[in-house]
């Protein structure tokens, strides 16, 4: 066991502990000794990009020891120039989200902060699996404190959001399931991913298992039709839930078209890319056109992360490098830009006990630090050049443009809806003079909240001004993706 390991399972080790030997009445050094837990995490992570090898397309870090052996089942990890950034990514966040429950979180304190930890842990075992049975265990292990979290720390209808959650996300894994035995059995009794992409499957099969991938990861993402609960389960989500919940999780289903998807059924891939493709430019433009009209502001937020994930399964199944490079950046984007949004959202909510933009107007006048990063968040959102937000919608529109006009056309308008109800929401909330006693009672952040919102703004600056570090290191995992895709994997 070794560097993955070790990031995979801090956190959870530390949550357990803190689960099992924190008290409420301990509740200040429960939320340190998170905080501590949260930070080890991260700096566990940041060897791997520090050791990690920009040239080369092979699994890096790669641990791999008998876990169950009658069914060959392995503890096999390693990542890759796909992978690397989203277990990085899934450690920054979890920082950000202990900080901001800090004095959110006064009853069940330790809970709160284990299931956050347990879940980072959880989700960077789903970005480091290279067996197909681990990535499942992983992948339907996040449900467990995520419908926790909900459960216990939501809305007034949180059983009804965490039951919906639970159920979508469930029944669309069990059909991946079948997948995984399936190819189990085609493979003589192996789970190995590599083995995997090897195998000549038939048209028929290919289309089976490309679709039974579909169910599990179109709905993790989730793409439009199936996206309806997404929004419920924001609106009663706690708002570190709806941070993890859009910044992380959401990135699961998408990374798994790049990991099972793409290089298993790639003639499947091909064959059905134009539906992938319509579903995605409707989530694009028809959900940013359902986002205008909102007045929830969690609601209208998670509209524009269904809208702003079309991007990313538009760039996947255009099958070009500029295009999935594209659709990996705009990810990790969205992991920024998204939890900023939610936490914005939830620093006013924490005030005013209300998501509703009608109780708002004039925030500016009252707030004024928090009103420059909220408008900062909302620009990125926006996808305006010079943050985040912009880089990876511009690579899928040129991939777009250069595989069909007419879908890079369509796929470009999500830049004018998204800006119409960003600017929409900002203009009603921020703007203009104080239209509520609410807002004029308003106190302006304090050192944490600055201290939490100032972190997620260098990060959507720094990846929107120079973002070649993120490129660079995802080129060569793209280009042999590129590679395992074009060729046909049918019988000779």
């Amino acid at each position: 066991m070794g560097m993955l390991s070790l990031v995979i399972w801090t956190p959870i080790v530390l949550g357990v502990l803190i689960l099992a030997f924190g008290r409420d009445e301990q509740a200040a050094g429960v939320r340190w000794a998170a905080l501590a837990s949260a930070i080890l995490s991260l700096l566990v992570c940041l060897p791997l990009y520090a050791e990690f090898d920009t040239s080369s397309a092979s699994m890096q870090f790669v641990e791999n020891l008998p876990w169950i052996l009658r069914f060959n089942m392995n503890y096999h990890l390693g990542v890759d120039g796909i992978s690397l950034w989203f277990v990085l990514l899934t450690a920054f966040i979890n920082v950000v989200v202990i900080i901001s429950a800090w004095e959110v979180i006064t009853e069940r304190v330790n809970q709160y902060m284990g299931a956050f930890l347990i879940l980072s842990g959880v989700m960077i075992g789903v970005f480091c699996a290279l067996d197909g049975m681990l990535f499942y265990v992983f992948f339907e292990a996040t449900l467990i404190p995520m419908y926790l979290i909900i459960g216990i720390w939501g809305g007034p209808n949180k059983i009804y959001a965490a039951f919906k959650f639970f159920l979508y996300t469930l029944m669309g894994s069990l059909l991946m399931l079948v997948a995984l035995i399936y190819l189990y059995i085609q493979s003589g009794g192996s789970f190995d991913l590599s083995a995997w992409r090897e195998l000549p499957l038939t048209s028929s099969a290919q289309t089976f298992l490309f679709f039974a991938f579909f169910a599990a990861f179109a709905v993790k993402v989730p793409m439009w039709p199936v996206h309806t609960w997404l929004p419920d389960v924001h609106v009663e989500a706690p708002t570190g839930g709806s941070a993890v919940l859009a910044a992380i999780m959401l990135k699961l289903g998408a990374y798994g078209f790049l990991r099972f998807s793409l290089p298993i059924t790639p003639d499947a891939a091909h064959e059905w890319a134009w539906l992938l493709i319509t579903l995605s430019v409707i989530a694009v433009v028809y959900v940013g056109l359902v986002a205008i009209v909102q007045q929830d502001m969690k609601k209208l937020v998670a509209y524009s992360s269904v809208a702003h994930m079309g991007f990313v399964t538009l760039g996947f199944f255009l099958f070009s490098p500029l295009g999935i490079s594209g659709g990996i950046v705009q990810m990790i984007a969205h992991g920024f830009v998204s939890a900023a949004m939610f936490l914005c959202i939830g620093v006013l909510y924490d005030r005013v006990h209300s998501r509703e933009i009608a109780s708002y107007g004039g925030v500016v006048n009252t707030m004024p630090k928090f009103a420059a990063f909220a408008l900062l968040f909302a620009m990125a959102n926006c996808g305006l050049p010079g943050t985040a937000g912009f880089v990876g919608e511009w690579m899928v529109i040129l991939a777009a443009v250069k595989f069909n006009f007419w879908i890079g056309l369509a796929s470009a308008s999500a830049l004018i809806f998204g800006a119409a109800y960003t600017l929409w929401m900002v203009k009603r909330v921020y703007l203009g003079p104080v239209t509520n006693d609410d807002v004029k009672q308003l106190a302006d952040i304090n050192a944490r909240e600055f201290v939490m919102l100032s972190i997620l703004a260098v990060a959507v600056m720094v990846m929107g001004l120079y973002p070649k570090p993120f490129t660079d290191v995802m080129n060569a995992s793209v280009d042999q993706l590129i590679q395992q895709v074009s060729v046909s994997k049918l019988p000779l």
